[in-house]
């Protein structure tokens, strides 16, 4: 898909159907993620995979934002590896995990499968349920498969603000 069409086309998906994700496609999502740049390349994501019956189970009991979709990809940074800019400490971790994730958001799109960017979850009951140190901090949830014949996109989908809004040329 020409990466237009992949911007435009992408989109929230909330249903999902039954499918289990083939491997070379999770092998793929992983790839894109693992290319994604970071800060002073320090590569500092962890990528937690979850689609084993036990690890959907125990997404379930942390956020009611799992969509029993048949795969989760959990996206965290390593606080202890991740640059921290020196002018204020700044920790980008998060920045970081946050360009792998669309990395990987998008490959998914690109490949036929659905993800929604789940934010809505306590950051410390994940780190216990999947026995995460204190180090890997998580950042976002991609409940993943394949989109539900009626799935659609949301009506909001398409809305968007002028350029005119939201871009700003030399007006400071």
């Amino acid at each position: 898909m020409e990466y237009g069409d992949l911007i435009c086309e992408r989109y929230s998906v909330r249903k999902f159907s039954s499918q289990k994700v083939e491997q070379e496609k999770v092998a793929a999502i992983l790839e894109a993620g693992r290319t994604a740049p970071t800060a002073v390349n320090y590569q500092p994501q962890r990528i937690l995979v979850l689609d084993s019956e036990d690890s959907l189970e125990k997404l379930k009991s942390v956020t009611p934002y799992h969509f029993h979709a048949p795969l989760a990809i959990l996206v965290c940074y390593d606080a202890a590896v991740s640059w921290k800019r020196s002018y204020d400490g700044k920790d980008m971790g998060e920045v970081d995990a946050s360009i792998v994730a669309t990395h990987m958001m998008l490959a998914a799109t690109n490949l036929g499968l659905g993800s929604t960017w789940v934010g809505h979850f306590d950051p410390d009951k994940i780190k216990t349920a999947f026995a995460l140190p204190e180090n890997i901090i998580p950042v976002a949830l991609f409940p993943m498969g394949y989109p539900a014949e009626t799935s659609v996109p949301h009506a909001n989908h398409g809305k968007r603000f002028d350029l005119g809004v939201t871009t700003f040329r030399n007006s400071f």
